[in-house]
């Protein structure tokens, strides 16, 4: 036990134990700490450092089925009350918070000011802004607004030994040495924990359209040659998002490849958009088109597939894992239709969507263990034949124990792992949580 020791370093209301309870996506504690302020979490740390403590960080959870070799550290860090925004420039268009805040949070409080964050990922009422940029984590509007990495200007971190540093600044014109910001967003907390996140904003957009595209079955090319010609164009679209025909029948009613291409402008500029999708329709392809309120709402809903780190069933045969791929962008219709095909072969049912501007895919995957285990060596061996990567960003602790969420190691895996060690070189930080172990 070693509460009574942590009981010098925060209050004991701050502190408990887990009484043995493991969580079965893993990445748990012996002890929870909530930290209230970057004062705690660097105690703790700085503890942590002098007595050869591990310490795993969670905020809101839908992260925890992300990667994760081993099940408890001595010290689960949670930054969950740790929330609030500590500034918002209204007219530089940036806010800075606190890495507990959820992406609702956000979004909500900068609706009053017209403003925004650019992220669509999923589960914005419980995913929080810190775990948001520790995974750089996106949804389909990537194409046009980027993922974490491109919103991030500033940041506070907390080093593995207590030590505070700051990386980047509060200004979206800062362009002094290297963008220490691109070491942290991505590298799954294993470098520093992020206690403070500056991000660029922008304005809520006046309009907002959803064009719905839906191809017969075998009009594979022609929803390839529709893609290339849109993103040849002078066209805008915020997606371009393929959904396989399990996922549009859930969310369309027609159970076909469907295209959902998004644009957000003034109203003229969206229906200008709208009308040269018409104008370019394919020959047997269905259009429906989606305005203001009812597009907002169907992207509300499409925010909400898949696993949260809250919603896993203890009935086996419904075992989630969620996959991302990523790939050349026009690689995305055939990485798709691998996945159908082999959730017929493997036994298991799947729901994907894949954005043909930026080359990520989502695959949610259900069935038995073994069988989501099968599936997802097949597609990975199956997909990095095109020299693309196949990621399990959500596995049962069980499932990690056979299957290696990040794949084969990079080439320049030495690299990762000379930073690591440079950062935190007793590995105190998410100890196994990232690529090859680190």
């Amino acid at each position: 036990m070693i509460s009574s020791n942590l009981e010098g370093v925060l209050p004991k209301e701050q502190i408990k134990n887990n009484d043995g309870q493991e969580h079965p996506l893993g990445n748990g504690g012996i002890q929870i700490i909530e930290a209230l302020s970057e004062e705690d979490i660097s105690k703790v740390l700085a503890y942590a450092h002098q007595h050869d403590k591990t310490v795993n960080i969670i905020s809101g959870g839908t992260k925890r089925g992300f990667g994760g070799t081993k099940k408890q550290a001595d010290i689960l860090l949670s930054l969950a009350k740790y929330k609030g925004i500590v500034e918002h420039s209204v007219g530089d268009l940036t806010l800075t918070v606190k890495p507990g805040t959820t992406l609702k949070e956000i979004s909500d409080e900068l609706a009053k000011h017209g403003q925004r964050v650019a992220l669509d990922t999923p589960w914005p009422e419980l995913a929080t802004i810190g775990g948001i940029v520790a995974a750089n984590d996106s949804g389909p509007k990537r194409l046009l607004y980027g993922s974490a990495r491109d919103l991030v200007i500033g940041t506070r971190i907390v080093y593995a030994d207590g030590r505070v540093i700051r990386t980047g600044g509060k200004v979206v014109k800062n362009v002094a040495g290297y963008d220490m910001n691109k070491l942290f967003i991505g590298s799954m907390g294993t470098l520093g924990v992020i206690s403070e996140i500056t991000v660029k904003l922008r304005p809520i957009s006046k309009y907002e359209g959803l064009s719905l595209l839906h191809f017969p079955q075998g009009k594979e090319q022609e929803i390839r040659q529709f893609a290339v010609k849109l993103l040849d164009s002078t066209m805008e679209p915020v997606s371009l998002e393929l959904l396989t025909p399990s996922l549009a029948e859930r969310f369309t009613g027609k159970a076909s490849y469907t295209l959902a291409i998004s644009f957000e402008d003034r109203e003229k500029a969206v229906l200008a958009q709208e009308d040269w999708v018409a104008q370019n329709l394919p020959a047997g392809v269905e259009l429906a088109n989606l305005n203001q309120e009812e597009a907002k709402k169907w992207w509300h809903n499409f925010r909400h597939i898949g696993p949260n780190g809250h919603n896993d069933e203890k009935n086996e045969a419904n075992t989630q894992a969620a996959l991302k791929i990523g790939s050349n962008n026009l690689d995305v219709i055939s990485n798709l239709e691998t996945a159908e095909r082999f959730a017929h072969e493997y036994h298991v049912s799947i729901e994907a969507h894949g954005g043909l501007g930026h080359g990520i895919s989502r695959v949610y995957v259900k069935g038995f263990p073994e069988d989501i285990v099968s599936y997802t060596k097949a597609l990975r061996a199956k997909v990095e034949e095109k020299r693309g990567y196949v990621v399990c960003t959500h596995l049962p602790f069980a499932l990690r124990e056979t299957i290696d969420a990040w794949g084969e190691d990079p080439g320049y895996f030495a690299l990762l792992e000379g930073i690591k060690l440079a950062n935190d070189p007793k590995k105190i930080l998410n100890r196994g949580r990232f690529v090859g172990g680190i």
